[in-house]
C-alpha cells in the first residue's frame, strides 16, 4: 500500500475525539482512532439500554456508554480461549491470556513447560491488575534475557546470581517480584540496593589504600549496622542515603588529606578543624568514618566538632492546623489516600516516613472502634477519621498504584512488595494544602501539653527524650497535666 493509498483509505476524522488519525475501527457512530478504541475497551458496567453488566464500547445518542449489541457494533470482543469480553490482541486472545502465553514462552525450562520454581511468579503476575503494563514490561530485551536465563539455569536463581546482572534497575524490579512471590527468600530491598551502589562506588576509587580502607569501613561498620536495623524493621530510603553520604564524604576526606601530604595515620587536629571549617554541614557525615578510624587505631584520637542542633521548622498555628484538618476530613473531593495520611500527620504527629511503613495488620476494626498501631497501646481513631480509614481500607485492593494485590502495606507502592515512596506521599499532601513537617511539629507540640511526655512518646512511637524536649520548648510543666488520660477531641 502506497502512502497515498493509506492516506485515502485509513486516515479519518475520529467520530469521538475529532482528531484526524489512522482509524482502528468503523463502528456505528463512525471511524474510531486507536486512542478512543483503547479507551472504549476499558469501559465496563451495566448497559443502560439492556441492563446487562458487560463491556460498554458503544455510544448512545446522548454519549452514554452502551454495549456492542445495543450500539449495533457487528464485531464481537470475546476472547476465543476464556470468553472474557475486552480488548483482544493477536489470535483474538484477551490481554490476560496473551500474558499467560508470553510468560509460558519466556519461562520454558526446555521441556515445553514453565519451570516449577517460577509458578508462584507467574501466578502473581497474572493476578496483578492492568495486564497491558506487564506485557509492555515483558517486551524489554533485558527482561527477556533475565527470565530466560533464570528459567534455563544459565543465571543462578539466587540473590548473588542476580547481583552480577545488569542493568540494575531492571534486575531490582525483577528481584522484588521474585521476593514478593516467594521464589527468592526475602532480603531487605534497600540493603541490596546499597550493596550494589557500594560496589560501583568503590570501583571509582583509584588509590589502593583508600579503596581498602573504605571497603573495611563499609563492610565491618556500615553493613553490620544496616543488617542489625533490617532485622528489626525494613530499612527506609533515608537510612541508606545517609550511609551513602558517609562513604562519599569519607572518600572525599581521604583525598583531601592526601592533597595535604598526609595519610590517615598522620592526621592532626589542625587537619580535622580545617576540614570541618570549610563546610561543617556538608562534611558532618564523614565523622562516622573518623570515629571508626579512631576506635580501630587507624588514626590518632582527635576532637571532632560538636553537633549543632537545628530548630524544627516553624510549626503551624493551632487554629490553622485545626482548620486544615477540618477541611481534609470534610472535603470528599480530595483523594481518600491523601486524606487518611493527612489525618495521621495533623492529629497524631506521624512523619510520612513512618506512615508509609504501616501495614494492614496495624489497623484494627471491631465494628465499634478503629485503632491504628503507632506505638503502644494502639491509638483509637475518632470519628470521622475512623470512617475515613474504613473507607480507605475497603478501597485499597482496587488502587491502581498497588503493584501486587497481596501487598500488606497500608500505603502500597508501585514496586512489588514495597510501600509507597515517602517523597511521593509528601508531594500528595502538599498538593491538597497540608505541609507535612510543619503540621507534624504543631501536632506533637500540642499533644505533649495535654499528656505526660513519656505517655505520648510510647503511644505515638516517639523517643521519650524528644517529647520531653518539646515540653520544655513549649513551656509546659508536669503540673499542667490533668489526672485523667488524654482524649482526642472530634473535629467538627
Amino acid at each position: 500500500m502506497t502512502p497515498e493509498e493509506y492516506e485515502r483509505w485509513m486516515i479519518r476524522d475520529c467520530a469521538r475525539c475529532g482528531r484526524r488519525a489512522s482509524k482502528s475501527a468503523e463502528w456505528s457512530d463512525g471511524p474510531i482512532c486507536r486512542t478512543c478504541y483503547d479507551r472504549a475497551m476499558r469501559i465496563r458496567g451495566r448497559c443502560p439500554c439492556c441492563d446487562t453488566d458487560r463491556l460498554l464500547p458503544g455510544r448512545h445518542t446522548d454519549g452514554t456508554p452502551i454495549c456492542r449489541d445495543c450500539a449495533g457494533i457487528a464485531r464481537d470482543f470475546f476472547c476465543d480461549r476464556c470468553g472474557f469480553e475486552g480488548l483482544l490482541l493477536g489470535g483474538r486472545l484477551c490481554e490476560h491470556c496473551t500474558l499467560a502465553d508470553t510468560l509460558a514462552r519466556l519461562l520454558d525450562d526446555g521441556t515445553g513447560r514453565i519451570a516449577s520454581n517460577f509458578l508462584p511468579l507467574v501466578k502473581i503476575l497474572l493476578d496483578m491488575g492492568r495486564p497491558k503494563s506487564r506485557l509492555i514490561w515483558l517486551r524489554n530485551p533485558n527482561v527477556v534475557r533475565l527470565l530466560r536465563g533464570l528459567a534455563t539455569g544459565s543465571i543462578p536463581l539466587t540473590h548473588d546470581g542476580l547481583h552480577q546482572e545488569t542493568p540494575w534497575r531492571t534486575v531490582t524490579h525483577l528481584r522484588d517480584l521474585l521476593m514478593d512471590s516467594g521464589v527468592l527468600p526475602r532480603v531487605d530491598r534497600q540493603l541490596l540496593l546499597y550493596q550494589r551502589w557500594l560496589t560501583e562506588r568503590l570501583a571509582t576509587i583509584e588509590d589502593p589504600g583508600h579503596h581498602q580502607l573504605l571497603r573495611h569501613f563499609a563492610t565491618w561498620h556500615q553493613m553490620r549496622r544496616l543488617r542489625a536495623k533490617a532485622e528489626k524493621a525494613p530499612l527506609g530510603r533515608s537510612q541508606t542515603n545517609h550511609t551513602k553520604q558517609e562513604v562519599t564524604q569519607a572518600g572525599a576526606f581521604l583525598g583531601w588529606l592526601a592533597d595535604r601530604g598526609r595519610a590517615i595515620g598522620q592526621c592532626q587536629q589542625a587537619d580535622i578543624d580545617a576540614w570541618h571549617t570549610e563546610s561543617l554541614a556538608t562534611r558532618r557525615p564523614s565523622q562516622s568514618f573518623l570515629r571508626w578510624c579512631m576506635k580501630t587505631g587507624r588514626m590518632p584520637r582527635l576532637t571532632l566538632p560538636p553537633a549543632v542542633i537545628t530548630q524544627d521548622s516553624e510549626p503551624l498555628h493551632q487554629h490553622r492546623r485545626l482548620a486544615i484538618l477540618r477541611r481534609v476530613l470534610n472535603d470528599d473531593s480530595l483523594p481518600l489516600r491523601a486524606r487518611v495520611a493527612a489525618a495521621l500527620v495533623l492529629l497524631y504527629a506521624q512523619p510520612v516516613s513512618r506512615i508509609v511503613r504501616l501495614t494492614i495488620d496495624d489497623v484494627t476494626d471491631d465494628e465499634t472502634t478503629v485503632t491504628v498501631r503507632l506505638g503502644e497501646p494502639p491509638s483509637p481513631l475518632p470519628e470521622p477519621v475512623a470512617d475515613l480509614m474504613r473507607a480507605y481500607v475497603r478501597s485499597r485492593p482496587q488502587m491502581p498504584c498497588a503493584s501486587s494485590r497481596s501487598s500488606q502495606w497500608l500505603f502500597p507502592g508501585r514496586q512489588p512488595g514495597q510501600p509507597m515512596n515517602p517523597v511521593s506521599l509528601q508531594v500528595r499532601l502538599r498538593r491538597i494544602g497540608v505541609p507535612p513537617q510543619r503540621g507534624r511539629t504543631s501536632a506533637i507540640r500540642q499533644l505533649v501539653l495535654q499528656a505526660p511526655a513519656p505517655v505520648i512518646a510510647k503511644a505515638l512511637g516517639y523517643h521519650d527524650k524528644t517529647t520531653t524536649r518539646l515540653v520544655t520548648e513549649a513551656g509546659g510543666t508536669w503540673s499542667r497535666y490533668a489526672p485523667a488520660a488524654p482524649s482526642f477531641r472530634r473535629t467538627q
